[in-house]
């Protein structure tokens, strides 16, 4: 097996020549929003085929209907080793507004940031080229050092992630011989803070409805109708406010199906990062969390499905006053689902728990936006636990498993085309400012992130 040392060495040795590659990479105006920038978003697909092509890869601009893929393969020691399928995307977000910047936003630099801090600075240097390269660059010691890589590589850069991904499912259905592995390497993701690494083992499903419920054929007059006719804001809001016991859970029948309690040794786990209802709900202006009762911040974040109301109008919305009832009422309400709850499933009992309280005479209409399930990596996975060993000995403090809110897209594709979960390990932090003005990355994140894939790459190759 090669050896891990000399490749940290290289890794070491060579910062500075990889950094000059990483701005070289972050000059390039790739953004996908705007197709004024169309040439730019190609020749950052060309510059990175070009790169990998000179560490060992087999690699190759992909034409799509919109931006291209970037698609590499590297056979490591044989066809009998792990294989794995490293996932970045090298679009970049738009920059406005400008004038917020403190430097040029495509001419990247490194800054001083205070107490000994080193930071880059520029457009995509967080968002997804740095932490893409970080990869790249473990590679490229293991092959300088060794002249292979430990494990057998495919790589799948996007240039269409920051605008919605429509070329990606249709991209995977085509190239998903090619592109199945083992499992997913997925770098879009960060750290708990500055020292403490963080793998990503869950992600919140979710699950749309917008509902319609409709009374009278028309706006009535509240004193001629009043107290007789049905009144469609009533009917809605009460079957919104029956979501929820007196204690926070969904009562929609067979919500919890699937959900599992998580392991106790995690919930120790998040309770040692100090995350409180004052210090996460604080700089919002609240104090006191309105979910499940008895249960953490963090657990009611990742680990517990919601049902939430994002949306509700009716009536007369305008300036003054205009006494009418409604002829019709709607609400956009949302589910986010966790562990092996069904999105079908619970979609269908959510519209069966409204039907039964719309009166005989009244009627609802209900349309669907977005259904997409939970992904949840096996606490006790084999891949997750040499990942975190690989990290602990990295960085100074103990790498954690967190999970996430929201959802990641790409995850959720790979896991249902292509039969692959992942591995999300990344090393931004909340402060990169990704997205906005002045993004920027650590210097350690690009440093320490290298040497670290070097030792997971080390670590699934044992």
């Amino acid at each position: 097996m090669p050896a891990l040392e000399p490749v940290l060495n290289a890794l070491d040795n060579n910062l500075d020549n990889s950094l000059e590659r990483l701005f070289d990479l972050l000059r390039i105006k790739s953004i996908s929003t705007d197709p004024a920038y169309k040439d730019e978003c190609r020749k950052a697909a060309e510059w990175l085929v070009a790169d990998l092509k000179s560490i060992g890869f087999d690699a190759s601009v992909r034409d799509t209907p919109g931006h291209p893929m970037v698609v590499a393969h590297h056979d490591g020691p044989g066809a009998d080793a792990p294989h794995v399928l490293f996932y970045g995307h090298y679009d970049v977000q738009p920059v406005d507004p400008l004038e917020l910047w403190e430097n040029d936003p495509f001419d990247p630099a490194i800054k001083d940031a205070g107490n000994g801090r080193k930071i880059l600075t520029g457009r995509g240097t967080s968002d997804d080229k740095g932490q893409l390269m970080t990869f790249v660059e473990a590679c490229r010691a293991y092959n300088q050092v060794h002249g292979q890589l430990p494990v057998r590589v495919s790589i799948l850069f996007e240039g269409e992630e920051e605008s919605g991904s429509p070329s990606l499912k249709p991209f995977l259905t085509a190239h998903k011989d090619e592109l199945k592995a083992d499992f997913a390497l997925v770098c879009d993701t960060g750290m708990w803070n500055v020292e403490t690494p963080a793998i990503s083992v869950g992600l919140r499903g979710l699950v749309g409805e917008n509902i319609t419920v409709k009374a009278a054929d028309r706006d009535l007059h509240s004193g001629m109708f009043g107290g007789v006719a049905a009144n469609p804001i009533h009917i809605l809001a009460k079957a919104l406010a029956d979501l929820h016991d007196e204690n926070g859970a969904v009562t929609v029948p067979g919500f919890y199906d699937g959900v599992e309690e998580t392991p106790t040794q995690i919930l120790q786990m998040w309770k040692g990062l100090g995350t409180t209802p004052e210090n996460f709900l604080g700089p919002v202006g609240l104090s006191i969390p309105s979910g499940e009762k008895g249960r953490s911040v963090l657990e009611l974040v990742w680990a517990r499905p919601t049902a939430e109301i994002n949306g509700i109008t009716g009536g007369y919305t305008g300036a003054g006053f205009k006494t009418v009832i409604a002829a019709e009422a709607s609400a956009k309400v949302s589910f986010r689902l966790v562990h092996k709850q069904d999105p079908a499933k619970i979609r269908e009992a959510f519209r069966a728990f409204v039907r039964e309280r719309i009166p005989a005479d009244c009627t609802v209409e209900f349309h669907e936006h977005g259904g997409s399930p939970a992904i949840q990596l096996a606490y006790e996975s084999p891949l997750l636990t040499k990942a975190k060993n690989a990290l602990s000995d990295e960085w100074p403090k103990p790498a954690v498993l967190i999970a996430m809110g929201g959802s990641i897209p790409i995850v959720g594709d790979f896991q249902r085309m292509l039969g692959m979960d992942s591995l999300l390990v990344g090393y931004g932090l909340e402060d990169d400012r990704i997205h906005s003005p002045n993004e920027k990355y650590e210097l350690t994140s690009f440093h320490k992130g290298q040497r670290s894939w070097a030792r997971i790459l080390d670590a699934l190759a044992r």
